[in-house]
């Protein structure tokens, strides 16, 4: 991690420069330092910022905003509610799967693997970065959701017109870091099969973002991942 700030996407090396040289980011790079010397961290350090890297700054349209990255080995790869090829798909994206199904009548793919929505502008950002393996929720409150809470705003001050996808509670609470004269946001519950039955079923997220990108003359996501 002493050499994090090369390893970020240059259009996004430039817009937050600003918070790799604060006080915060240094104190988190030593806590993850530390982590990595003395416990198996997910995901990867080469994949910590792997979202950053497949959608650039002036090329996200759609923020789909998690909270931790799977801590079981081998599911996270830096891109939220994403699993490499070849991994179970978790509970939470089945649930996206079907209400994708429901609401584009596309079918559930094989693999769990978000890549394909990423490479068309869906920056799918986990609010922490890191986690310990099979510690739900270790690397929180160390200074993640600040540097995240920063790249939200910044999207927010500096883009226009993007879509916001914020399911569940911890999600929807990030809305007072966008212009919503700006941009739009969707909100429902989150996909969690804790959760999915109050409100995330017939939400229609795909379509409604698909609806406003068309209402803006912008090209529309192609959700089906086959």
């Amino acid at each position: 991690m002493t050499n994090i700030n090369p390893k970020i996407e240059a259009s996004w090396k430039e817009v937050l420069m600003p918070e790799f040289k604060s006080a915060y980011f240094l104190k988190l790079k030593s806590f993850l330092a530390e982590e990595i010397k003395k416990h198996l961290i997910f995901p990867a350090e080469k994949n910590i910022f792997a979202i950053f890297d497949l959608v650039p700054f002036d090329k996200v349209k759609v923020v789909i905003l998690g909270q931790d990255p799977y801590h079981g080995g081998g599911q996270a790869h830096g891109l939220s509610f994403s699993v490499p090829h070849g991994i179970k798909i978790p509970p939470s994206l089945q649930n996206i799967f079907k209400e994708l199904k429901s609401d584009l009548n596309i079918d559930a793919p094989t693999s769990g693997n978000l890549e394909k929505w990423a490479h068309q502008g869906v920056f799918l950002l986990n609010a922490t970065l890191t986690v310990r393996a099979n510690e739900a929720g270790s690397h929180q409150k160390k200074g993640w959701e600040q540097f995240t809470d920063s790249v939200i705003k910044t999207l927010s001050e500096k883009r226009e017109n993007l879509v916001f996808i914020l399911w569940g509670n911890y999600a929807q609470a990030k809305e007072k870091l966008i212009d919503t004269k700006k941009h739009y946001i969707i909100k429902s519950a989150h996909p969690s099969p804790l959760s999915a039955y109050n409100g995330f079923w017939e939400s229609k997220p795909f379509s409604k973002t698909n609806s406003f990108l068309q209402s803006k003359g912008l090209k529309t996501i192609n959700w089906n991942l086959k």
